[in-house]
């Protein structure tokens, strides 16, 4: 099998380039309205890890108060019920409180995309560009991607060639909710390119678990970056166990098979741990909880809801599921003609082409692991107290859509003239949404509907 050569991989950096800059144009000379990773990238260059001028919205604010009995905490207040929630957890009535010390703000955002930031807020401080950065990462996901294909077809996993893999390339990276995001700059956004680019890093090290300690170092950074990424783990493990011998190697010679499968998880164990205790640390020194990264001083509407069922909740999952697989635009019958509602598009109408991983012609031995993965990744965020909202389409799909379209290579399923239709409506539908979202008010209802009356409870 002919590997691609050197040019291709650099020219589908090009066209990438091209096709987020292209749509980004006018927003590549100054920052975007949420400019958070810039923020915190002069913070820390500061030796601050809090913000002073915060910009945008979702900041995690922690208030000091001074009390009754002469002493001070920290924490915030509560907006169900009349009390202050401090650091440690304890609860102070209100009725305590003899005066506030004002309050400090924090990014509540993973941090591992604020280093890429770092030579923006060098050049310009506070105001440093955070567009350019997205699009140079979203660029380099068209080559990713096509080095993650190769090395399927190389593995025996996938029976592609390299035409259907450059298809699929577009697919990935214009055919779904990856070209809006890439477009704008923005916390939310820029966090899910630099996410889907560690992915694409993560997924080819973990095929045949070939590059244990890369992978484990792109799951790490992932984890920093979109947390739901942490649970990326089952690829890389349940290759692991595959190329060992699997069940048969285990009853056969269990003691043979872990000298070969224990070094390698352990390789790619030591890099994740290895950031995870550096994000603890980071989270204890700004909240005093190693596992609280912020989300829950967001100063946000949703607050008393998160207070009454938390972050993550049953309660959410039926409103998820309807905003990932159920909405569609409306139809107006007069201009603009169609509108999209703040919680965006369906997956399936954004990436048709996903209609190929419920019907694959192949079931290689990484097929299992890839629908472990992508069950993993996906269930935090069907039990997230957010949509996504707003967006153009539901943007936690990004988490894992990098190993569903590992599923539609794997599949075998000739593309065929359906499959090209189906790339090339998506790509029409997310030209659209990059073009439009945040650009063109007129096609997005901002506002409450009665979708909202259905699901919030």
């Amino acid at each position: 099998m002919t590997a691609p050569r050197p040019a291709l991989y650099a020219i589908l950096f090009a066209l990438g380039l091209l096709g987020y800059g292209g749509l980004a144009w006018d927003r590549l000379g100054h920052p975007s309205g949420a400019p958070h990773f810039v923020l915190q990238a002069d913070a820390w260059l500061h030796g601050r890890a809090t913000i002073e001028h915060p910009v945008g919205d979702d900041w995690a604010r922690v208030e000091t108060v001074a009390l009754t009995d002469g002493t001070e905490v920290s924490g915030r207040r509560l907006s169900s019920r009349k009390v202050f929630r401090t650091l440690q957890g304890d609860e102070v009535p209100l009725a305590q409180i003899t005066a506030s010390r004002g309050k400090t703000t924090y990014m509540s955002f993973p941090p591992v995309p604020t280093l890429l930031m770092i030579p923006s807020a060098l050049i310009g401080g506070e105001q440093g560009n955070d567009v350019i950065p997205t699009v140079l990462v979203a660029a380099a996901i068209l080559p990713l991607a096509l080095l993650l294909l190769r090395a399927l077809a190389t593995a025996g996993l996938s029976r592609r060639e390299l035409a259907d893999d450059l298809w699929l390339v577009a697919a990935l990276a214009f055919g779904s909710v990856l070209w809006f995001s890439a477009v704008g700059g923005r916390v939310w956004f820029t966090a899910h390119v630099v996410g889907v680019a560690l992915a694409l890093v993560y997924a080819w090290a973990a095929v045949g678990a070939r590059r244990p300690i890369a992978a484990g170092l792109a799951l790490g950074a992932a984890a920093l970056t979109r947390t739901p990424m942490a649970f990326m783990f089952p690829l890389f493990a349940l290759e692991a166990w595959r190329v060992a011998g699997g069940l048969a190697a285990w009853r056969t010679d269990a003691a043979a098979m872990r000298r070969v499968l224990v070094p390698a998880l352990v390789r790619f164990a030591a890099p994740v741990v290895a950031f995870a205790l550096a994000g603890m640390a980071y989270n204890y020194a700004r909240f005093g909880a190693p596992a609280e990264f912020g989300h829950t001083f967001l100063e946000v509407r949703q607050q008393a809801q998160i207070e009454q069922y938390g972050l993550f909740s049953y309660h959410y999952l039926a409103r998820n599921l309807a905003v990932a697989f159920t909405l569609l635009p409306e139809w107006l019958g007069h201009a603009p003609y169609i509108q999209i509602g703040g919680h965006g598009l369906a997956m399936w109408f954004t990436t048709p082409l996903l209609a190929f991983v419920v019907w694959p012609r192949d079931k290689p031995p990484i097929h299992r692991a890839l629908w472990a993965t992508v069950a993993c990744v996906a269930l935090p965020s069907l039990l997230y107290q957010n949509s996504g909202w707003f967006q153009f389409g539901y943007r936690f799909g990004l988490d894992y859509l990098v190993f569903l379209v590992m599923l539609v290579a794997v599949g075998g399923r000739p593309l065929g003239r359906v499959g090209k239709a189906l790339i090339v409506f998506g790509v029409g539908v997310n030209l659209f949404g990059a073009a439009t979202f945040e650009r063109a008010p007129q096609y997005y209802r901002q506002g409450g509907d009665a979708y909202d009356v259905v699901v919030r409870h």
